[in-house]
């Protein structure tokens, strides 16, 4: 699976580690729906450094399709907001 991270590039993830992703994206969806900021910030964040450490980075040059996109570590609940799913982020 190719997973963009909004504003850094593309990753190379093994399908396999969804259910992983999943179980961080669903505590995400939580934090956002109460409105804990800080819970939203350190979740977002631990969610990209996961995918960056599964993951393989594409070559820069690379234009692959992306088959998940995920946020910019800077992103407000907001913006994060505007792009969830019913399934959050990571789709099950």
């Amino acid at each position: 699976m190719i997973v963009r991270i909004m504003g850094e590039g593309q990753v190379k993830l093994a399908d396999s580690h969804i259910v992983e992703l999943n179980e961080l994206d669903d505590v995400l969806l939580k934090e956002m729906e109460s409105g804990d900021g800080p819970g939203f910030r350190t979740t977002l964040h631990a969610l990209l450094d996961k995918v960056r450490e599964l993951g393989t980075p594409l070559p820069d040059d690379s234009l692959e399709p992306s088959e998940l996109i995920l946020p910019a570590p800077d992103a407000t609940l907001e913006d994060v907001r505007s792009m969830l799913s019913d399934d959050g982020l990571i789709p099950n």
